[in-house]
């Protein structure tokens, strides 16, 4: 490409001075080929020879240094070629300027040739800088770390439990299931509002002060959608994410050796409903979950929460059945906190840790006496 590009270049050099030497307008009266001798133009007055012939000639070394500069060629002198005259090549020299001003404008030169290198290099880019991009290398990267992923949980397994001797799992009794100290920690939650139905409350999620907390806030507003459907409006929820393991495969939570939830809370003092769900494979039952208030008290100090898993009372779509089922501990999916009070107006809830732990004082296993398994003679 190089070799197309001088050649390109000595055949324009080449066809302006076959016109320049060889065009009878060009020769002087006195017969002398003198660029800047007295010629005569065809329909034009000699008295503007010079100008015409100069304006071809600074077009056409324009052209050929343009080109030169956006294809990184050596850029040709005019003064060191012998057919173009002493006079012109003189014309196109700038003028010398005084010793002490020749550094400066040297550097200020220099600065201007490297900025527009980089414009070039910035807006001409080489196919070969560009990043390549390959699915098959996605695909088997992605594959890699599924299999890197299903090794570590195998070999896990193996040591015990969350990959920790069972001894040691046996004789825990507190355990911090979620805490909020990075940005990875909020990426495990997800926000919603009854912005999905039409709704106008707003909800966001964000770290606290420090970095030591999560701090829930937004606007509920209990206007009903105006689509002639809903007629029931105003709630604001933080959901856990699900876990996922290899190849997206879903994991759940084993808290069976503990019977209360703890959390350290800092509220505005509105009531936030809590809600847990198991992990099912059954589509009947994806509406399904467990509930449970958690009252705030406001100001300016945090409050711990301690709720029994008997405390927990069975809920679908909404509703509280009339029969109640106990909560299995050993296969939880997430948990989420639920505000709809129907206050309008802002509100905040921040969140240092969610953990569980085991109560030796709590002795009852549901609290509920509407229970199938408990109390079968309701349900005949």
């Amino acid at each position: 490409m190089e070799e197309t590009l001088k050649r390109q270049l000595y055949l324009a050099r080449s066809w302006t001075l076959e016109y320049v030497f060889k065009c009878p307008t060009f020769h002087s009266k006195s017969g002398g080929i003198g660029l800047f001798a007295e010629t005569s133009f065809p329909g034009s007055p000699g008295k503007n020879s010079h100008f015409y012939f100069f304006f071809i000639m600074a077009l056409v070394h324009k052209l050929l240094n343009g080109t030169c500069i956006l294809r990184k060629c050596p850029k040709p002198r005019v003064a060191s070629c012998p057919f173009w005259g002493t006079r012109f090549a003189s014309s196109f020299q700038k003028p010398v300027a005084a010793p002490g001003k020749a550094s400066s404008q040297r550097k200020t030169k220099g600065s201007l040739e490297e900025r527009h290198q980089r414009e070039v290099a910035l807006e001409i880019t080489s196919p070969e800088d560009k990043p390549e991009i390959s699915f098959d290398k996605a695909i088997k990267e992605e594959m890699k770390d599924h299999f890197r992923r299903l090794k570590d949980d195998i070999v896990k397994y193996w040591i015990g439990p969350e990959g920790r001797p069972l001894h040691e799992v046996l004789m825990e009794q507190a355990k911090v299931v979620w805490q909020f100290r990075s940005k990875e920690d909020l990426d495990k939650w997800t926000v919603t509002s009854d912005k999905a139905i039409g709704g106008r409350s707003e909800v966001f999620l964000k770290m606290g002060k420090n970095n030591q907390s999560a701090l829930l806030y937004g606007t509920l507003s209990s206007e009903a959608p105006q689509d002639g459907e809903s007629g029931r409006s105003g709630y604001c929820a933080m959901v856990s994410k699900i876990p996922r393991g290899p190849f997206e495969m879903k994991r759940s939570y084993d808290w069976s050796q503990f019977n209360t939830l703890y959390l350290r809370v800092r509220g505005d003092g509105r009531p936030w409903m809590v809600n847990i769900r198991e992990d099912t494979d059954i589509i009947q039952r994806k509406d399904q979950m467990y509930s449970y208030f958690m009252f705030t008290r406001g100001g300016p100090y945090w409050q711990e929460v301690k709720i029994p898993f008997s405390k927990f009372f069975f809920s679908n779509q909404g509703r509280i059945r009339d029969a109640q089922y106990q909560l299995l501990l050993d296969k939880i999916s997430s948990i989420g906190f639920t505000l709809a009070d129907k206050v309008d107006g802002p509100f905040f809830l921040e969140i240092d840790f969610i953990g569980v732990f085991t109560d030796p004082a709590h002795t009852e296993e549901f609290a509920y006496e509407n229970s199938p398994e408990l109390n079968p003679r309701l349900f005949k």
